[in-house]
C-alpha cells in the first residue's frame, strides 16, 4: 500500500502547462512570468517540494538578472549574483540535507555523485558560501545546468512516472573490501593484544566507513525504492545488503572447515569468531534498531533455502580459495550465528518478543511434523536451536516450538466398506431434513 502524497496542483496537467512555460523556450520572458506566478500561487497554497522551491528561486534569479540590464549595471549585477548564488546553494543543500544520514556525515560531493548532481555545482556552492562569490557568467551558466538537472531528475519522472530513471547517478560501492580490512585488523589485535592501542584508531575510521557506505546504500535505495516512500524500508534494503555480504564464506564464517568446528554446547560461535565480528554486530545493533531483526532474517532465509550445491555469490571476501561450495558445516555456522542473535538481541528490541516471533514465522514451515522426513536431518536440528533460542523466556512461544517439533502421527490407511456409504447416507439425510 502506497502512503498518499500531497501535491500543489490539481492535475498533472497543471504540472505538464509549468513545464512547458520554463523550458520551451528560454528567452521566452512571458512564459517564465506565467511559470513564476503559477508556482508563487502554489507556495502560497502549501508547501512546495523542494525541486519546484528551486526551480522558482532560479526562475526569480533569471527574471531579476533580465531586469537588471537595463538599470544601473554594477549593483543589479551584484544583486542578480546574490539571487543566483541563494539559488543554487539552496538547491544543493536542500537536495543532500535529506540524505545525510546514519552515524556518521558524509561529505556533499559523495552524495552528490549518488544523486547524479553535476560536482562542479557543489563545488561551485561552496565557493558562494565561503570564498569570493562566482562570476555572473558562471553563475547563469549554474543556473541553466540547474534547470537542466531538474527537467531530468524531477519534471520528467514526475510527468511520466513509467520512464525509464535517470542513469547517472553512480552506482553503490561494494562493502565487502570495507569487510575484509575491517577483519584484517582485527585478526591483529586479537593475536597481539599489545597492538590494541596503536590500531584503534585505523578500526575506528573502518567502521566509521562501513556506516557510511549503509548510508550511500541508503541513498541508493531512495533512488531504487522511492515510490515507496518509507525510510525504514530503505534501512532494511541497505542492512540486507550488508548482512549477505557478512553471511558469505570467508567473513563471518570461516572459510575454513576446521575453524568452524566448536563445542557443541553451548550452540555457539568459536571464540575467535566473537572476537573479530561482536565489535562490529554491537555497533550495527546500536546504530541502526532493526539489524537484529534484519540480521537474523536473512540467517534463517539462507538455512530455508534448498540444500543444492551453489555458489554463494560474486562479492565472498576469497582467501585463497579454491572451492566455495556449500556444505553442513556452513548451514550450522549459519546457525549458530543465529542462536547468538536470537539470545542476545531479543531482549533488547522495542518489543522483546518482535525478533522471536519473526524467526519462529519464519522456521514454522521447516518445522511443521512430517518435514523432517523430506528434508535433511541435520538442517532441521538447526531450525530446532534456533526456535528454542527464539523462545527462551517466552512459555507461549515454547509451546508453540514444541508443539511443531512433535513427531507426526501416522494415520493407517483405510479401505471405504458399503456400509460406510450408507451411514453417509443417513447422515445427510438428516442434515438435509432440518
Amino acid at each position: 500500500m502506497r502512503l498518499p502524497r500531497r501535491v500543489p496542483w490539481a492535475h498533472i496537467g497543471e504540472l505538464e502547462q509549468v513545464c512547458s512555460w520554463i523550458y520551451v523556450d528560454e528567452e521566452d520572458l512571458e512564459a517564465k512570468t506565467l511559470a513564476i506566478n503559477r508556482l508563487s500561487a502554489w507556495k502560497a497554497m502549501t508547501a512546495l517540494p523542494h525541486a519546484l522551491e528551486s526551480t522558482l528561486a532560479i526562475l526569480a534569479a533569471h527574471m531579476l538578472d533580465v531586469a537588471s540590464q537595463n538599470t544601473q549595471p554594477a549593483k543589479a549585477a551584484l544583486a542578480a549574483r546574490h539571487a543566483y548564488a541563494a539559488a543554487i546553494i539552496r538547491m544543493v543543500n536542500g537536495l543532500v540535507d535529506p540524505l545525510q544520514v546514519g552515524a556518521y556525515a558524509r561529505s556533499i560531493a559523495s552524495i552528490a555523485a549518488q544523486l547524479g548532481l553535476p560536482s562542479w555545482l557543489v563545488e561551485l556552492r561552496h565557493a558562494a558560501t565561503h570564498e569570493d562569490l562566482p562570476s555572473l557568467e558562471l553563475l547563469r551558466e549554474a543556473a541553466r545546468e540547474s534547470l537542466s538537472w531538474l527537467l531530468h531528475n524531477y519534471f520528467h519522472p514526475t510527468l511520466n512516472p513509467s520512464a525509464p530513471a535517470p542513469t547517472a547517478a553512480s552506482p553503490l560501492r561494494p562493502v565487502a573490501p570495507l569487510l575484509k580490512s575491517y577483519k584484517l585488523l582485527m585478526k591483529i589485535v586479537t593475536r597481539d593484544a599489545s597492538l590494541r592501542k596503536q590500531r584503534q584508531d585505523e578500526i575506528g575510521a573502518v567502521m566509521r566507513d562501513i556506516e557510511r557506505w549503509i548510508a550511500e546504500a541508503k541513498v541508493s535505495a531512495d533512488l531504487a525504492v522511492d515510490a515507496l516512500g518509507w525510510g525504514d524500508v530503505k534501512e532494511k534494503w541497505a542492512l540486507e545488503i550488508l548482512s549477505d555480504v557478512l553471511l558469505e564464506k570467508g567473513v563471518i564464517v570461516p572459510l575454513s572447515k576446521k575453524k568452524r568446528s566448536a563445542p557443541a554446547e553451548p550452540f555457539l560461535p568459536t571464540n575467535a569468531s566473537l572476537a573479530l565480528w561482536m565489535p562490529l554486530l554491537a555497533q550495527l545493533q546500536a546504530n541502526h534498531v532493526v539489524f537484529p531483526s534484519v540480521f537474523t532474517s536473512r540467517i534463517v532465509s539462507t538455512l530455508l533455502e534448498d540444500p543444492v550445491e551453489s555458489d554463494v555469490g560474486v562479492n565472498f571476501i576469497d582467501l585463497d580459495s579454491k572451492s566455495l561450495q556449500r556444505d553442513a558445516t556452513y548451514d550450522e555456522y549459519l546457525a549458530r550465528m543465529g542462536y547468538l542473535g536470537c539470545r542476545n538481541w531479543a531482549d533488547e528490541s522495542d518489543d522483546e518478543t518482535d525478533l522471536s516471533k519473526s524467526v519462529i514465522l519464519q522456521i514454522a514451515p521447516a518445522l511443521a511434523p512430517g518435514k523432517a522426513n523430506r528434508h535433511d536431518k541435520r538442517k532441521c536440528d538447526f531450525h530446532c536451536y534456533l526456535g528454542i533460542a527464539a523462545t527462551s523466556g517466552f512459555k507461549d512461544l515454547e509451546d508453540t516450538v514444541e508443539l511443531l517439533k512433535a513427531p507426526a502421527v501416522a494415520i493407517p490407511l483405510q479401505q471405504w466398506q458399503t456400509h460406510d456409504l450408507e451411514e453417509m447416507d443417513e447422515r445427510l439425510k438428516t442434515l438435509t431434513s432440518c
